[in-house]
């Protein structure tokens, strides 16, 4: 049995840029980090003795098929296809925190799952493979509109700066920061779940077909402009206020890029949590709900929480450095995906 533990991520700044539409002709960074809140998927092949299916899946649902081209579950079917694998198969899915709510879950989902694979067959595969492979998969195989960004991060782990350029050129490395530093990014970011589920995919639709038009160019170029400008602040070890005031103008143009997250739960939430000392915030991924964060000093915290007295739950933030991970139960021994990281 082979077990995957692959982070969810954190978008800071550049989102909205990472969409092949966009990147292929003109040339932006992201900067995103993994959390240390996990999607966990088991593998193992399944006995021959069951007559009345092939593949069990176990996730939010319960699926017995007896070919696996029958399967509902986009990533899982996905990933099989692309693996040319039709072999029985038992799947089970757990995750730190709910799907369908800005935190990368979909594409964590397919990275862990593409590793527990690949290690299922010993073919040992680099983070650079792997993020590869989750992004055909998700772009190709199954025809998502989705960016790039959440496969990278989820099977790199840590902060990482994303150079993209031409119709598929993806360069990674890490962003540059000392542990005091890190240290102080992490509690200063105020991670919370107001409790809505959506799918992304509607959204990003509608942001995809925008950038082909052209309708949102000026916004993406400022969107692109802030994220250089939040790298070197990061990497100057800069404010968390600094930081924040360009959150906050990102946000702006978020808004005017997909106006979906515009919702009047996100504005209040964001305008409430500002007033009581944040400096700046954004909603998670696609569409009007599910996670959110603030930057605002330590101090200011319990303010901010006992003013936002809706929010479900306050997740506490740290950065996860490995990536995705495979455990063999077999060997008992751990590895991430290792290799080259280009």
């Amino acid at each position: 049995m082979i077990i995957s533990r692959t982070p969810y991520r954190l978008s800071l700044f550049g989102g909205g840029c990472d969409y092949p539409d966009w990147f292929a002709q003109h040339e932006t960074q992201v900067v995103a980090a993994a959390i240390a809140r996990y999607c966990y998927i088991t593998v193992r092949e399944l006995p021959p003795f069951f007559t009345t299916h092939n593949t069990r899946l176990v996730y939010s649902e319960i699926e017995s098929v007896k070919d696996n081209s029958n399967i509902r579950h986009p990533s899982v079917r996905g990933c099989l296809n692309y693996l040319k694998r039709n072999d029985g198969l038992e799947i089970h899915h757990d995750g730190d925190l709910p799907a369908r709510s800005g935190i990368g879950s979909s594409s964590a989902f397919t990275v862990g799952l593409l590793h527990a694979l690949r290690q299922l067959a010993s073919e040992p595969i680099t983070p650079h493979e792997l993020a590869r492979q989750a992004i055909e998969v998700e772009q190709v195989v199954i025809g998502e509109p989705v960016g790039v960004q959440d496969q990278v991060i989820a099977a790199y782990g840590g902060v990482q700066v994303m150079k993209l350029s031409g119709p598929e050129k993806i360069d990674v490395r890490p962003l540059k920061m000392t542990p005091a530093y890190r240290t102080y990014i992490e509690e200063s970011i105020l991670l919370g779940f107001v409790g809505v589920e959506r799918l992304s995919a509607e959204h990003s639709s509608k942001v995809v077909g925008s950038i082909q038009s052209g309708t949102i160019d000026g916004p993406l170029h400022e969107v692109s402009g802030l994220a250089d400008v939040a790298i070197k602040c990061l990497e100057d070890e800069g404010e968390i206020g600094a930081l924040g005031k360009l959150l906050k103008e990102n946000w702006k143009l978020k808004v005017v890029i997909s106006p979906d997250n515009a919702t009047s739960l996100a504005h209040d939430l964001l305008e409430r949590a500002i007033a009581a000392g944040a400096f700046g915030g954004k909603l998670m991924g696609a569409g009007g709900g599910g996670f959110f964060y603030v930057l605002a000093d330590a101090a200011k915290h319990d303010h901010i929480k006992a003013e936002l007295k809706e929010v479900k739950v306050w997740v506490p933030v740290k950065f996860d450095d490995n990536g995705s991970q495979v455990w063999s139960l077999d060997s008992m021994t751990s590895q991430n995906s290792g290799g080259v990281r280009s």
